[in-house]
């Protein structure tokens, strides 16, 4: 059982393991195809909606008794696909990608409805799940600067340039606003040195570039990191590696974070995504402009950076409510 669920995930054209005929699994892969090239979604995204339509398919087949195919799927009902959704949430799946699994199922029915191999008319019936709003939480302006000092962490047994990359990497996501993938993402030739340049060329969501300016202290850092790495620096090779000189994974500026957080009493929040959030409620606070901090930030939409006044409100509300002297 074990290896067919293994298989399941590795080797989606196989039209046993998903519960559907030949025609669903071709259409499925020129989907994700398309995907791919055309949308240009993040390789995650298409990976979350490809994982989602096989679970859909494999429920659908228990649900119906038979294999999925075109036609069947074709005639979904509204029912069905509720009824596909309340087995997720039973699994405990939050709200969010309840979300994204109903965006994907009505992603490749928009695509089937494209290549004219059916319209799949009950998923645009079916209401998204509400989902709680929640504010993202950024760190106080002095702990988010000293996440970004290499003594802070003097004490472990790292190397000298290990604590220097980690600190130049944190000080990228706070003093710019970059994604973590952004920050491991770039190459050498793409960062100036000191003195040499004030801005990073960055490839977001969907390979998309824009520019986004860089402090001259950040880019000290990330000098100094470059000074004593052992390894190579080629001018179209990473700018961060990790510590036997392959790619530098998110996952150890994680958990560089969660030592940190230890060491300055900040609380599970506080991850290096926390830092994007708190690089653009500062500059909020600050003053800075709602359409330069969206586009600094590489958002599609204004309403996604909009959050960010919230938190700024909330804060003011605060004040008002500790300070008036009619309290």
């Amino acid at each position: 059982m074990a290896k067919t669920a293994e298989l399941s995930e590795k080797e989606p054209e196989l039209t046993d393991l998903l519960g559907a005929d030949e025609s669903v699994v071709q259409a499925m892969m020129q989907w994700l195809a398309h995907l791919r090239s055309e949308r240009r979604l993040s390789p995650k995204t298409v990976e979350a909606y490809a994982r989602d339509l096989r679970q859909c398919l494999q429920f659908l087949c228990t649900h119906w008794g038979e294999p999925v195919t075109l036609d069947r799927f074709a005639a979904l009902e509204a029912a069905d696909v509720r009824a596909f959704l309340a087995m997720r949430r039973a699994g405990d799946i939050a709200g969010r990608s309840l979300m994204r699994t109903l965006a994907g199922l009505r992603s490749f029915g928009r695509f089937l409805e494209r290549e004219g191999k059916g319209k799949v008319g009950a998923l645009s019936g079916v209401r998204a799940p509400k989902i709680a709003k929640s504010l993202p939480k950024p760190l106080p302006m002095d702990a988010a600067k000293r996440l970004a000092d290499a003594d802070e962490r003097a004490g472990e047994a790292r190397e000298t340039w290990v604590l220097a990359r980690d600190a130049a990497v944190m000080a990228l996501l706070y003093g710019s606003g970059l994604r973590i993938s952004e920050a491991l993402g770039l190459k050498r030739r793409e960062v100036p040195r000191p003195g040499e340049g004030d801005v990073l060329i960055v490839t977001g969501k969907g390979n998309k570039t824009r520019m986004v300016p860089v402090l001259q202290n950040v880019l000290a850092l990330i000098d100094e990191y470059a000074r004593l790495c052992p390894y190579p620096l080629p001018a179209d090779g990473p700018m961060f590696f990790g510590a036997k000189g392959g790619p530098l994974s998110p996952r150890i500026i994680q958990l560089a974070m969660e030592r940190l957080r230890g060491a300055l009493g900040l609380p599970d929040s506080a991850t290096p995504h926390a830092l994007r959030h708190s690089f653009a409620t500062h500059l909020l606070s600050r003053g800075g402009d709602l359409r330069a901090i969206q586009e600094l930030l590489g958002h599609a939409s204004l309403s996604t950076t909009q959050i960010y006044t919230g938190i700024d409100s909330e804060r003011l509300l605060q004040v008002y409510a500790s300070a008036h002297p009619r309290r």
